[in-house]
């Protein structure tokens, strides 16, 4: 699969190949959306608690005898029924909403969105990412340069870590290293900007084994014929 190359000023430099096996999958809309929903789950933050009868102060006496009174049995100050008490089915901190994906299912569903971007031409490659400023304005001018429309998400290698303190403060963006790219991020996202190192990052850590092997063999039989 080819895709431009583009230079900071926005103009397309040339066009390179891509990997069909990281950028050509189809579509797979159960597995994309078990993992969206797993790494949802697992951010989520239990903060609703409600105290049980346990947790509630008050005295641990019974107000009054068993029989004789005329009044309702009662043994603690702190039942549910009356006011002041603990609940008793409310939420609690304990709960527990974690959800475990496999490597393997993370894997093909990062390859799999990466592919549906690539179909709609959402994700646009930069030869190389280059601030001669470093300053968010200069940041703020390559996305300018580039056009692009709707939330952007920047991919950085780790070569260009330093990078993401200029498009931290821009409305809309939206930056993570490479290495650390998932599907949460990418689906919230409607673009994702990358250079041409991060792709060769991607290919190298998505590409599946088989795959990789005929790369390498087709590497080997190139410099042997060289």
């Amino acid at each position: 699969m080819l895709v431009k190359l583009y230079n900071t000023e926005g103009k397309e430099v040339k066009e390179i190949n891509v990997s069909d096996a990281v950028f050509g999958l189809p579509e797979n809309d159960d597995l994309v959306h078990q993992v969206f929903v797993s790494i949802s789950a697992n951010q989520r933050q239990v903060l609703a608690h409600t105290k049980t009868r346990a947790e509630r102060s008050g005295s641990g006496i019974k107000p009054w005898k068993q029989k004789g009174t005329g009044r309702a049995r009662v043994g603690s100050l702190r039942t549910p029924t009356w006011r002041g008490g603990g609940v008793a089915f409310g939420p609690n901190k304990e709960r527990n909403f974690k959800k475990k994906i496999n490597k393997k299912m993370n894997s093909k569903a990062i390859a799999t969105v990466l592919s549906g971007k690539m179909r709609d031409g959402e994700i646009v490659v930069l030869d190389k990412l280059v601030l001669k400023e470093k300053k968010t304005n200069e940041m703020v001018q390559i996305l300018k340069n580039l056009s692009i429309k709707g939330r952007i998400l920047i991919g950085f290698s780790p070569e260009e870590r330093d990078f993401r303190l200029y498009s931290r403060n821009i409305e809309k963006v939206n930056n993570i290293l490479i290495e650390k790219l998932n599907v949460l991020d990418m689906l919230n996202n409607k673009n994702l900007l990358m250079t041409q190192d991060s792709i060769e990052y991607l290919e190298k850590k998505y590409m599946p084994i088989d795959n990789q092997v005929e790369v390498e063999a087709v590497e080997k039989v190139k410099t042997a014929k060289a």
